[in-house]
């Protein structure tokens, strides 16, 4: 642990990766704990659009927002300063980036990095942290722990999975008493494709509405997919049941690897771009057994709705947001705040911390014994699990029968430094 510096130094703040309905709740927590120890910390700049602003040099000054304002971005989805998908590369390939970031910082005075982000984040906050420090102006940077995936280690879970999984064992339970009322006349199968490339706990969640007396199969990237033994477990469920509903991770994949849903295409952080799996497995049904079949895919839905977003999830988003800024000021540098579970029942968890070096470019994928020994559902292990994390609702104020959310300003800092290119 580095001593705490008493100068007073501004901080800046990030947001990376897929927005989820819960991230602007940890931009609060950095910015209203930020302002309370304003002894210790000065401005609180924002990166319009993520990393990005930082490599531009365009910052926004959160100082020009009322606190009413700041203190709506715990009830707002999506990205309040805006985010990106932008991968910097490792040093070695790319270090003009990495030194243009210590250049903005240094032209701004920035001591404090909060970068709020999934695994890729991580690795970037480690790399800067490691880099300043050589270059002889250490800055302080702490990660913010976000993914809707649910795949950063250490942490028992992560900030923006809770609401996704409320949204998804919802959605899913009230679909399915749509097909359990047309399933003798018409539809007998459902189809949900829900996100998750390589760890399935965004499908596991959909498993959830097995206790509520639905059929249900669940696809999970985990388990490479096997097309007969899928259509005779929904045979089997349609035959008993009259009708059943599945749930397809978007990174089921064949027993090869390839993806169900794969485009032939890749994103800005080179993995395979993905989306369709539902109509692939709903046509499987189709020409195995013959039913009729609706299919949906959840897609920017299940990390928007912040109107059914989990009140637990809103917790825990706030305070690792608030987190970061304490360890900051307690002179920790390279570290990720983290959600420890003390107890399934009743619920209880405590906010730990992680060493980035741990957790950086590391996967947290869904325990065997999380998925019954079929691989088509999820088990008691795994719904304790779960269900702490869906808990409570959060909604937000209505006004007009809308939600009332949050539009910030986002004033601009005047530049100091020369243009930069991306590359």
């Amino acid at each position: 642990m580095a001593a705490a510096s008493r100068t007073k130094r501004n901080a800046f703040y990030a947001q990376s990766g897929g927005v989820t309905a819960v991230i602007n709740a940890s931009a609060c927590g950095v910015i209203e704990t930020a302002r309370a120890n304003k002894d210790r910390i000065g401005k609180v700049y924002a990166g319009r659009n993520g990393i990005i602003g930082a490599l531009t040099e365009d910052l926004i000054d959160t100082g020009k927002e009322s606190a009413a304002a700041i203190a709506l971005l715990r009830s707002t989805p999506s990205g309040a300063f805006g985010s990106c998908r932008y991968k910097l590369k490792s040093v070695e390939a790319n270090r003009r980036e990495y030194e243009r970031l210590i250049a903005v910082f240094q032209a701004h005075n920035i001591g404090f990095f909060f970068y709020n982000g999934g695994g890729d984040s991580a690795d970037t906050c480690y790399k800067v942290s490691q880099l300043s420090e050589s270059m002889g102006d250490p800055i302080q940077a702490i990660h913010v722990p976000k993914t809707v995936d649910n795949d950063l280690p250490i942490t028992d879970c992560c900030p923006g999975f809770g609401s996704v999984a409320k949204y998804v064992a919802v959605s899913a339970l009230e679909a399915s008493f749509d097909v359990r009322s047309m399933a003798k006349t018409s539809t007998k199968v459902f189809v949900l494709e829900v996100m998750g490339r390589h760890a399935g706990w965004i499908a596991a969640a959909g498993g959830l509405i097995e206790d509520e007396g639905i059929p249900v199969v669940v696809l999970f990237p985990e388990i490479p997919f096997d097309e007969k033994k899928f259509v005779a477990r929904v045979d089997t469920l349609v035959k008993k049941h009259g009708y059943c509903t599945v749930i397809v991770s978007e990174g089921c994949h064949h027993p090869d690897g390839t993806f169900l849903a794969e485009q032939g295409t890749k994103d800005a952080f080179g993995h395979a771009q993905l989306g369709g799996a539902a109509p692939v497995v709903a046509g499987i049904v189709k020409r195995a057994l013959g039913h009729k079949f609706h299919w949906a895919v959840a897609d920017y839905l299940q990390r928007a709705a912040r109107h059914i977003a989990s009140k637990t999830d809103v917790e825990q988003a706030y305070k690792v947001g608030a987190a970061a800024v304490k360890l900051a000021l307690q002179g920790h540098n390279a570290v990720m705040p983290t959600i420890e579970r003390t107890s399934d029942t009743p619920y209880k968890y405590r906010i730990g911390m992680a060493p980035l070096a741990s957790v950086a470019n590391v996967e947290k994928f869904m325990p065997r014994n999380f998925i019954t020994p079929d691989g088509f559902g999820i088990t008691p292990a795994c719904k304790r699990y779960l269900r702490p994390l869906i808990q409570g609702e959060d909604a937000p104020k209505f006004r007009n029968g809308m939600p009332v959310y949050a539009t910030l300003k986002n004033v601009a800092v005047d530049k100091k430094l020369p243009a930069f290119e991306l590359r």
